[in-house]
């Protein structure tokens, strides 16, 4: 999060307009946090972790808020946040990335390295230290969020029309 730390003052300036502090926060720290995300096999409190940074980032961009009843300046709430912030959040970017960089897998021949390394050593029996949910246990977590569980991830991805329509409800769940 070093990157995070080298503009944390210029995100809390308020001679810096807010459309300037998000686009830094867009093409500097987003950039830079997400490279491969694609491939990460997240567990949940690595999201949630994930959430409450991209929550803090928020925060420090928008300031607190005063309240009109006690006359108090308080941080903003969850919801406030995603009012002002009208992007995905950061885990939902992670997944819709991870989907379209399944479909490419998928579309592989079974020979090539990113094929065998995020698909073929998936089904091979981990060890008592390794992760407990893989790559390809995240793909079927994520097709299954949207409605689509049960179906082998592999035929729906060569399916270009079918896997499309999965990639745009996983980016916004709330349009079908």
């Amino acid at each position: 999060m070093l990157c995070y730390h080298s503009v944390k003052n210029l995100l809390s300036s308020s001679l810096v307009s807010k459309n300037s502090k998000i686009k830094i926060y867009r093409t500097i720290i987003l950039h830079v946090l997400l490279c491969g995300c694609e491939t990460w096999s997240l567990t949940l409190r690595e999201e949630c972790r994930l959430r409450v940074f991209d929550n803090s980032v928020l925060r420090r961009i928008f300031g607190p808020k005063r309240d009109e009843i006690t006359m108090e300046w308080r941080k903003l709430h969850n919801e406030e946040l995603s009012d002002l912030y009208c992007s995905p959040h950061i885990v939902r970017v992670i997944k819709s990335r991870r989907i379209m960089w399944a479909e490419r897998v998928a579309r592989m021949e079974e020979r090539k390295g990113v094929c065998r390394v995020l698909v073929l050593v998936g089904k091979v029996e981990r060890d008592r230290l390794g992760p407990r949910r893989r790559w390809e246990g995240n793909i079927k977590m994520d097709i299954q969020e949207v409605g689509c569980g049960g179906v082998d991830w592999i035929e729906l991805a060569r399916d270009r029309d079918r896997w499309r329509t999965l990639v745009n409800a996983v980016i916004n769940p709330w349009v079908s």
